[in-house]
């Protein structure tokens, strides 16, 4: 029997949780960046951070605070592994940014135990231990981001408990672009700005939305992914945490834009185009940007990004 390796990494991208229209329903991974943790078995039972690198040189040291050790406790506890951990994290997703930073942490911590414990999970078993992790971020947590990041692509959560999780079809020809604007939102502040209720017609226009742009993608209906890719629920409510998303928005549609929204809770503003309209439109939301004398950094990855990856090991 071989030995069991004493180190193992794995990574996760970014994600656009909701993407616009699916509140808490629709994520989609953004393979532009990514957060890498390295899993390192220790005689002494408990889970400990290790070193910290990339956009921050620090994080939480407790498992109740940090959204990596939180998701390698759970691997480790589901698993009954009587070892202890010591958890590095390279972070690359940038934190409070609606880039679904906390939950590449999270997948990349459970990817990582997993595969130093020899594997005994597969993808839909380690998304409820992952969700451990994001419970940090926001409680309860939300699943869009992490099953993006674990599965890669556009997944669907069909319902949650118990979990039906779902890959969808993604349409031909399109492309994605994000700026993330110099300005922090936390999850959870977000989340507090949301009315309990909504009116019924802002309810039937916003299912009408999700029905189209779902639809759009499963049959390669671009006039159906553009009628649907609107947030009539969310975004308006969360609108005064980034006063440039109207103008922005407007500029992203008139450069060909099949939709503009926040990525998750903001302040980050995504955009799906044509691939020959990207060019165009990426400068449209920068020139915005530069006119509201507000920075922003841009990010473009393919609408098909990869979830979760166990990295070699030298």
């Amino acid at each position: 029997m071989s030995k069991p390796p004493s180190l193992a990494r794995a990574s996760a991208p970014a994600s656009i949780g909701n993407v616009g229209v699916g509140f808490d329903v629709l994520g989609l991974a953004f393979d532009a960046v990514r957060d890498t943790v390295t899993a390192r078995r220790e005689a002494v039972p408990g889970v400990r951070l290790g070193h910290v690198s990339g956009l921050v040189e620090a994080l939480p040291s407790e498992v109740e605070g940090n959204c990596a050790l939180a998701a390698a406790h759970a691997v480790l506890q589901a698993a009954g592994a009587p070892c202890g951990l010591t958890i590095d994290i390279h972070k690359g997703v940038p934190l409070s940014a609606g880039m679904g930073g906390s939950a590449a942490s999270a997948v990349a911590a459970a990817g990582a135990v997993n595969a130093l414990l020899g594997s005994p999970f597969g993808l839909a078993e380690l998304l409820p231990l992952a969700m451990e992790g994001e419970k940090v971020s926001a409680d309860p947590p939300p699943w869009d981001n992490v099953m993006a990041a674990l599965m890669g692509g556009l997944v669907v959560a069909g319902q949650i408990d118990p979990p039906l999780i779902r890959r969808l079809p993604l349409p031909a020809g399109v492309a994605c672009i994000l700026f993330h604007p110099d300005r922090k939102v936390e999850t959870q502040r977000a989340r507090e700005l949301l009315a309990p209720t909504i009116a019924k017609d802002i309810a039937v226009e916003h299912a009408r939305n999700m029905a189209s742009f779902v639809a759009g993608c499963a049959i390669n209906d671009l006039d159906l992914v553009r009628a649907g890719l609107r947030d009539v629920f969310i975004e308006p409510q969360r609108r005064p945490l980034l006063p440039e998303l109207e103008p922005v928005q407007a500029a992203a549609l008139a450069a060909g834009a099949l939709g503009c929204s926040f990525s998750g809770s903001g302040p980050s503003v995504f955009a799906w185009a044509l691939e020959a309209d990207l060019p165009a439109v990426e400068r449209a939301m920068a020139d915005a940007f530069r006119a509201a004398d507000c920075d922003a950094n841009a990010y473009d990855a393919p609408i098909d990004s990869a979830g979760l990856r166990v990295e070699s090991v030298e």
